[in-house]
């Protein structure tokens, strides 16, 4: 029993690997199948390796939020409310680690780690502009910045809503050819209009391409700028919004720490 644990151990070890399926660790090292589970039962009984979730383990000295975040989802990646935080745009910590996936939804926490995990489930389509993070067995994958104010404004609710995203769209640099190839993924037309108004209203640099692609896809429909209020306010014809918040407010939020 002893070589066997001491075996795994010191291959986890020599592979540099502090997170992986157990299915394949047993699959690489040469050990019998029930010698390598009960080896394996010991390490985790002693708590050197411990359990995510189902067949998902680490080393107890390995606990990266974001590592972890993405192996347990991994088509999808960290985004909206932590990705604004990773990326500066936001002085709010939230108290989740936003996960953007195409799989699985929900919260759900894991034993060992201080903030649990929120799956924010969308369309395979919307799973675009993730960036690499970390590198080898501690890679994980994090939205863009343009990615990430689009994700925001398409789903505030797991932003901090709309006064932090306001301010984060201020902050922020952005390639105008990627927020369209963004806003075009995420198919979100309302959104589209919203982040086109802001551009010229906050007088964004460099946005021309964008601001075209806007006007191209712009329908007669009349949204509202902030979904969460009810619709009623001033009808601006340029962008088919209405202001249901003014511009007085929008520009104060836009421009507070």
């Amino acid at each position: 029993m002893k070589n066997i644990h001491s075996k795994i151990l010191n291959y986890l070890e020599e592979e540099s690997i502090d997170i992986f399926f157990k299915r394949d660790i047993m699959n690489q090292m040469n050990i019998n199948t029930d010698d390598f589970e009960r080896g394996f039962r010991w390490l985790v009984q002693k708590m050197h390796v411990v359990n995510i979730e189902k067949g998902k383990y680490r080393r107890r000295h390995f606990t990266d939020e974001n590592v972890i975040a993405c192996f347990m989802s991994p088509d999808g990646g960290i985004a909206y409310w932590s990705a604004l935080n990773a990326h500066g745009l936001t002085e709010q910590f939230p108290n989740k680690i936003f996960v953007q996936n195409s799989r699985r939804r929900g919260e759900r926490s894991v034993f060992g780690i201080g903030s649990p995990f929120q799956f924010v489930n969308v369309k395979p389509q919307k799973l675009v502009g993730y960036k690499t993070m970390g590198y080898g067995n501690h890679a994980w994958y994090m939205t863009d910045i343009e990615k990430t104010i689009v994700d925001c404004f398409d789903l505030p609710q797991h932003a901090g809503g709309y006064n932090e995203i306001i301010k984060a769209f201020n902050r922020a640099s952005l390639n105008a050819r990627k927020m369209a190839t963004y806003c075009k993924a995420v198919n979100n037309i309302a959104v589209t209009k919203r982040l086109a108004y802001l551009a010229e209203l906050l007088n964004k640099p460099k946005m021309d391409y964008f601001l075209n692609y806007a006007t191209d896809v712009c329908n007669e429909k009349y949204n509202p700028f902030d979904a969460s209020l009810p619709a009623k306010g001033k009808y601006l014809n340029r962008w088919r919004l209405i202001l249901n918040m003014d511009e007085g407010e929008i520009l104060e939020i836009a421009n507070s720490l």
